[in-house]
């Protein structure tokens, strides 16, 4: 079942979140890493500037929360990357909010009985910013280069997957050779992180192209000064924008500055002062203040593909137990959690997939309550006895949680690790919370954790494979280590099911199989909210929920 919020449901209006502290009964979650509405109130209002009322010229000055790792769409590893590589490159197609696919930079396309190729025709009236010609040579090109060893690709190589090499039949027709089906894959050329990079471009300038991106975007990058701020100007060229966009021509902004502001308060601050137009990633208590400012308007969308999760580390014992897991599960107040830290403004999760995501089980909602009761019986019946000090103990140890969070504190998240601290004390539990700056030892490397939080934006429920498909001998271990034949053959017929009905059955009995076994604990949906002045008109929201900006404008 594929449900969407009202206000994500079309990325050709502006949408404007008024949200209203409530109680936090029924929720769900999302993420840039998300889930299902929480219980404030979402409304939307459709003050999009129209294509005959926007306003020519002036820039745009929008506040990143952290700053991009690269521009190179191939290499980079990080959502607010994706702010600005959006800016600079297209796709082959675009992905609408009910999930059906369209023409962009191809114009159509056939495949094959087998699902294993697809043969694009493409458009012939593009070119680069740098004015290399947009063709099948560069498409080619492109997704080679992601497979190649030296580009040193990040999360590109997953989305491109299983895609193992191209033939040009002609300069405008290219057909794509896959190593097996993948439902999964048409829908992630859409991504901005497989956009089409310019050949000339990539090869002259190597290693560094991250610094000096060249795309066939509408807006071209200028400069870049790190740690500060990215601006691009105008693509006087542009002429070719997929139906999500009003506007298909050139953008009526003469240019965006990016400027990169990690402290939340002088980011919002910015946005109150005038320094800044627009400002990412409001935190909760702004959203409750701001929304009844006249001056500022709170824009939004909540993202899709997996939420902010908790995963537990399956190779540690005891949590390699299910009731051991389930007794946490049933111990964790995550309304509490999500109340407390987001104050109505986040929406719990239930599920390992996001509300939006094609085949996101809704039955899941409210399945999970605390029961401190069961809990503690669980862990009775596992031999785990409670100390003089209240922690449970057998065999000498201590029954302890090695939780792990990154710095800096994204999204309050090392604030969830104290309150799960607390709350698992209540039932024995002895929780050690590691804020570390180096997550990917830790737990990349090391696998020095029993809890670990993360969630992705994607546009499929195949998301879920890289997180719970249990790997190649020689291949990198997923969060949960988690392996299980069951679950790897319905992630493997979910891959490859053209019936969509049959490949939502396959993912709903994922999600159940997940959530019974509490193989990880769904904790909110992450809702990307901008903070913008009045005059600023136009912004939209794509199918994933990062910010387009060809229709955007700035009232005089």
């Amino acid at each position: 079942m594929s449900r969407r919020k009202p206000f994500i449901q079309s990325a050709a209006v502006l949408l404007v979140l008024a949200l209203v502290l409530a109680a936090c009964g029924s929720n769900k979650d999302k993420e840039p890493s998300a889930a299902d509405p929480a219980q404030s109130a979402n409304t939307t209002n459709t003050e999009s500037a129209s294509t005959s009322t926007a306003v020519q010229g002036g820039e745009l000055t929008y506040a990143l929360a952290t700053s991009p790792d690269s521009l190179d769409p191939h290499r980079s590893g990080l959502a607010v990357a994706v702010r600005v590589i959006r800016t600079i490159y297209d796709s082959l197609v675009v992905q609408l909010p009910d999930n059906t696919i369209k023409p962009w930079l191809a114009t159509s396309w056939t495949v094959s009985d087998d699902g294993k190729s697809y043969t694009f025709k493409l458009r012939q009236d593009v070119k680069f910013q740098d004015g290399t010609p947009f063709n099948a040579e560069a498409v080619k090109y492109s997704y080679d280069r992601i497979l190649d060893p030296a580009t040193k690709a990040a999360n590109a190589v997953a989305l491109i997957a299983p895609y193992e090499s191209s033939e040009i039949i002609d300069d405008y027709t290219i057909k794509l050779n896959l190593s097996t089906p993948s439902r999964a894959f048409l829908g992630n050329l859409s991504q901005a992180l497989l956009g089409i990079v310019s050949p000339t471009a990539a090869k002259k300038y190597g290693d560094q192209f991250g610094l000096n991106p060249v795309g066939s975007g509408p807006f071209k990058f200028v400069k870049w000064n790190q740690n500060a701020d990215i601006e691009v100007e105008r693509n006087p060229d542009y002429n070719w924008a997929p139906e999500t966009v009003d506007n298909k021509g050139t953008p009526y902004l003469d240019g965006i500055t990016f400027k990169i502001i990690p402290e939340e308060a002088t980011r919002i601050g910015s946005v109150q002062s005038g320094q800044v137009l627009a400002a990412e990633t409001v935190p909760p208590q702004n959203i409750v203040a701001l929304k009844d400012d006249k001056k500022i308007q709170l824009l939004g969308a909540n993202t899709v593909g997996l939420p902010y999760t908790l995963f537990f580390n399956e190779e540690r014992p005891p949590w390699n137990d299910a009731k051991a897991r389930q007794a946490v599960q049933l111990a964790v107040d995550v309304d509490s959690i999500v109340k407390t830290l987001y104050l109505g403004t986040y929406e719990r999760a239930w599920s390992p997939l996001s509300p939006g995501t094609f085949g996101y089980d809704s039955s899941l909602e409210n399945g999970v309550k605390p029961d401190l009761e069961k809990a503690n019986a669980l862990l009775d019946e596992l031999g785990w006895v409670k100390g003089a000090d209240g922690i449970r103990e057998k065999d000498g140890k201590k029954l302890t949680i090695h939780y792990v969070d990154g710095t800096p504190n994204r999204e309050k998240r090392n604030d969830i690790a104290v309150i799960i601290q607390q709350q698992l004390k209540a039932v024995g539990i002895s929780v050690e919370v590691e804020i570390t700056k180096d997550v990917r030892t830790v737990v990349n490397t090391n696998g020095a954790y029993d809890i670990y939080g993360n969630s992705q934006v994607n546009s499929d429920p195949n998301a879920l494979y890289a997180f719970y498909h249990t790997p190649a001998p020689n291949g990198k271990k997923t969060l949960s280590r988690l392996s299980d034949p069951a679950i790897d053959k319905l992630l493997e017929q979910g891959l490859v099911e053209k019936d969509d009905a049959k490949r939502a059955d396959i993912y709903k009995q994922i999600q159940h199989y997940l959530i019974d076994q509490a193989v990880i604990l769904p904790i909110y949906v992450f809702p990307y909210t901008v903070a913008a002045d009045r005059s600023v008109q136009g912004i939209v929201f794509d199918t994933l929920g990062y910010p387009i900006f060809n229709s955007a404008s700035i009232k005089k």
